[in-house]
Parts: structure tokens; sequence; C-alpha cells
């Protein structure tokens, strides 16, 4: 069982340190600028995306198995990713509907720009190459959506900073978050312990 556990958890360290979405990837950059906005729809956002990543990486664990293996299975796999994501997709908003109709109400304006984005389809073609058992799998895809969190709180505490009047107005909004997005992924490169080959 501790196993299990260190797997998980080494998994879900590695996304959301060394190969976070938004600073290492800029997987879901766009997305991560809007829900930075405001501290609720960073913790909604971040929820969806976390739920998403971690229920599609256990049913895309058992694709790969499937798919993989075949002679041309790679070339179907982001066909087959965007059809578990859909999947997923129309059963939650059908759970959240039957179940939890306020909570429908109040989200379903947003929730396809959490679930329909760059984190979560990369988390799915990231774990086919890195993941090894469904347990690494899982803890790739809850990192992943952990490291969006991480990377959306940080725009949030920048985003008053950002937008005052100290900053050129040409450069408010969007650019100065992509700039600040940059400087951020080179720190975290720098905690990866990424070297530069000249």
């Amino acid at each position: 069982m501790m196993e299990v556990i260190a797997k998980i958890v080494s998994a879900a360290m590695v996304s959301v340190f060394v190969q976070n979405a938004i600073f290492d990837r800029a997987f879901g950059s766009n997305v991560g600028i809007y829900a930075s906005r405001k501290n609720s729809t960073v913790i909604g956002f971040t929820l969806g995306i976390t739920a998403m990543t971690t229920l599609a990486s256990i049913v895309s664990f058992f694709v790969d198995q499937a798919m993989l293996p075949t002679e041309f299975g790679w070339l179907f796999m982001p066909l087959i990713y965007s059809a578990v994501i859909s999947v997923l997709y129309i059963l939650g908003l059908l759970a959240l509907w039957r179940f939890f109709p306020k909570i429908f109400r109040k989200i379903r304006k947003y929730v396809h720009l959490a679930i329909f984005n760059c984190t979560v389809i990369g988390a799915l073609f990231l774990n086919s190459n890195y993941g090894s058992d469904i347990w690494s799998y899982i803890g790739y895809g809850f990192g992943t959506g952990i490291g969006f969190f991480l990377a959306c709180f940080l725009l949030n505490i920048a985003h008053e900073k950002l937008d005052s009047d100290k900053i050129p107005r040409i450069f408010r909004g969007y650019p100065i978050m992509l700039v600040y997005i940059g400087v951020i992924s080179l720190a975290f490169y720098a905690l990866a312990g990424y070297t530069v080959d000249f």
C-alpha cells in the first residue's frame, strides 16, 4: 500500500513542480489567465480541471493499454482522448443536472472552458509518454490539476500588482501576464535543474 501511495505522490509532485502545465508546458495559459481574475473562478476552474484530468487519466490508462501496442494506435490517440474527455464531460454535466441542479445552473456557462482545454488533453498525452502503471497515471492526472491551481494562484496574486498605473498602458492585462508567466517559467526551470547547452 505504501508503494502505491509513493507512486501516486511521486507522479503528482513531478507534474506539479517539474512539469507544471502552465509554467513548463504552457498548457492552458489562456484559461489560467482568465481563471485567475477572481478568487472564486480559480477554485472552480481548478476543481473542474483536477476532476477531469484525474478521471480521464484513469480511463486513458485502459485505452492506452489497448491501443498503443497496436501498429497504428498512436495515430488515433488524439481522437480517442477527445472522445474520452467528451464522454466524461457529458456524464458529469448530466450527474450535476440530476443531483445538484443549483451547482449546475452556476457553472453551465463556464464548465466547458475548464474541461476542453490544453491542460486536460495535454495531461493525457504526457501520461501516455511517462506513465507506467495506473497509479502513475492517477498521480500525474491529479498533480496536473494541482499544478494548474498553483499556477492560477500565483497569477491571481500578481493580477492586482500587474494591473497598476506603474505598468505602461500598452502592456496592461494579457501582455504583462504573459511576460509574468515567462519569468515564473524560468524560475520553475531553475527549480527542475535544467541546464542550457551552448
